[in-house]
């Protein structure tokens, strides 16, 4: 029996698990293989033996570098260099197909543009190596690498040391003295991985219900930071805390009680895994008494590792309402399976946002130019897009806007300006399918020249509606789109010639195919039966509420 206190309180029961509950684990366990949750062996040691290159890599990097700037061989050699990995790979969370989360630490005399040169030059010259893609004005710095089959987010971090021993570990604060910001959000992930594996009682039990809780998350839209739900760092920590509060429990007995737990949390209370420290560094802490800011985050989920973030402060009234009403759910079906009337499988139903609401907003960027140039500005827009959410969510008459968590993208080689137009205008609805059946792809063309080349990217918004309260049948959300029109176009890089934003009101009805099954950019037999469906329901529905007012772009 576990006799170390985790956490920042005692725990709530320090039970052995039942039979019951450990016949319950054993079937949750088997649900997660059904469901290919988990990797196999020869998979996991093909990233090992990438991982192992890498940490040659990087040696041989700093070792180049070294030299170019007049060291010894003998200085050189010892100047080192150190992979770390974080995220759900560290975690031992990952499955089949995810990324390596991946960080290059070096000594101070390596600069950021050496690992945009050499590096990139180092890996452009291996033969494993099938795409890559430097972002170096990321927030965070990254490149991005397809390589021997596996996907790799490569980032960086210079320390204020002479050099990089392999046995360096990351959890002396010291070592975050005199860095930039960007080296620090870069260690950031590394450090708070680590923390969150020294705070949980049973490792092996918070991978598996982290497993369980990830794939829910997933499966009901609900995972995604961008757009205002927890990422896969703050689930994690969610997970952790319970794993503290039932340090003997198995993994379905914390699922079960993370549900309880979190749906009756007296949030905004913060979820910590460890009381909140100090450090060395003249930086920021979360503090909701010293800073506004932080008073306003509604479900503080706060990083271990120093120094201590919010990793939730994207949530918004909306998607809290959301999550809440998720976890109700998973109370409700954890209920039926302890009593045998539900299974695992059920837990992990897939959302039905897109059969949800009566109303949608559909958001399109679109840009008049190369993919590259798109990526920039799509990305920018999916970044926004929570601040639309919160402006709508002030609206009279607007019970809940609720963002979905992927976008829809598609790029299309038209004959002229007005077929570009006529795209652009239908793009989101089901009426674009039609328009772009006949268009050639640009992922299809390989020599196109003379040609009106459009990069689109759509996103929804669905809008539950109370016009009751109101008296008027109609809605006006002009204001909050125009604001957001307004905080797209004042992006550094937005030429009007190039890039383009509407958000339309799409019906149910009128939803495209594409959208009934992610991935998919074609109509799926499916979608046409469950589009007849969802006409019958909203022909069931009282026709008191109105239309929302139309929406031009900006």
């Amino acid at each position: 029996m576990s006799t170390t206190v985790y956490g920042v309180t005692p725990p709530i029961s320090v039970a052995n698990p039942s039979p019951k509950e450990n016949e319950l684990n054993d079937l949750l366990i088997k649900e997660l293989k059904q469901k290919g949750s988990f990797e196999s062996e020869a998979a996991t040691r093909k990233r090992v033996e990438v991982l192992t290159l890498f940490q040659k890599l990087a040696e041989e990097f700093v070792y180049r570098v070294s030299l170019k700037k007049n060291m010894s061989e003998g200085m050189a050699r010892d100047s080192g260099g150190k992979i770390f990995t974080f995220g759900s790979y560290r975690l031992g969370v990952y499955g089949p197909g995810s990324d390596i989360d991946t960080l290059v630490v070096v000594p101070k005399h390596v600069t950021r543009n050496d690992f945009f040169e050499v590096f990139v030059e180092l890996l452009k010259g291996r033969p494993e190596l099938e795409e890559m893609a430097p972002v170096p004005d990321a927030f965070v710095p990254i490149i991005k690498i397809e390589f021997n089959g596996i996907s790799i987010d490569l980032i960086f971090a210079r320390l204020d040391i002479t050099k990089v021993p392999k046995d360096l570990s990351l959890d002396d604060k010291n070592l975050l003295r005199n860095i930039d910001e960007k080296d620090l959000r870069a260690l950031n992930g590394t450090r708070v991985t680590d923390e969150i594996l020294t705070l949980v009682p049973k490792p092996t039990v918070f991978k598996h219900a982290l497993r369980c809780i990830k794939m829910w998350a997933q499966q009901r839209a609900i995972y995604a930071n961008v757009y205002g739900f927890p990422g896969g760092v703050a689930w994690a920590m969610l997970v952790a805390r319970i794993c503290q509060l039932y340090p003997n429990a198995v993994s379905a007995v914390i699922v079960e009680k993370f549900f309880q737990i979190y749906a009756q949390w007296s949030w905004p209370q913060p979820v910590l895994l460890k009381q909140i420290e100090d450090g060395p560094l003249q930086v920021r802490v979360w503090n909701p008494r010293l800073y506004a800011l932080d008073r306003s985050h509604r479900m503080p989920v706060i990083t271990p590792a120093y120094p201590s973030m919010c990793a939730t402060h994207n949530i918004t009234a909306s998607t809290q309402k959301i999550i809440l009403e998720e976890f109700g759910r998973g109370i409700d079906i954890m209920n039926g399976i302890n009593l045998g009337q539900k299974k695992w499988s059920d837990l992990f139903e897939r959302h039905d946002f897109f059969y949800k609401y009566k109303f949608y907003l559909c958001i399109v960027a679109a840009t008049n130019g190369s993919s590259e140039e798109h990526l920039k500005y799509s990305g920018m827009v999916e970044s926004k897009l929570r601040l639309l959410v919160q402006k709508l969510e002030v609206v009279e008459g607007v019970e809940l806007a609720h963002p979905y968590i992927k976008a829809f993208d598609d790029q299309y080689f038209c004959d002229s300006e007005a077929q570009r137009q006529e795209v652009l205008e239908s793009y989101g609805t089901h009426r674009g399918d039609a328009v772009t059946k006949d268009i050639l792809k640009v992922k299809d063309a390989s020599a196109q020249t003379e040609s009106f080349e459009v990069h689109l990217t759509k996103l929804f918004i669905g809008l539950k509606l109370d016009l009751s309260k109101s008296g008027e049948r109609k809605l006006d959300i002009q204001y909050p789109c125009s604001e957001f029109f307004n905080i797209c176009k004042s992006w550094a890089d937005f030429d009007s010639k190039l890039h383009q934003i509407q958000i339309k009101n799409v019906k149910l009805h009128d939803l495209p195919d594409d959208v009934y099954i992610e991935g998919e950019a074609r109509p799926v037999k499916t979608s046409k039966r469950k589009r007849s469906e969802s006409k019958n329901e909203n022909k069931k529905r009282p026709k008191s509420v109105g239309p929302v007012a139309a929406v031009v772009s900006g």
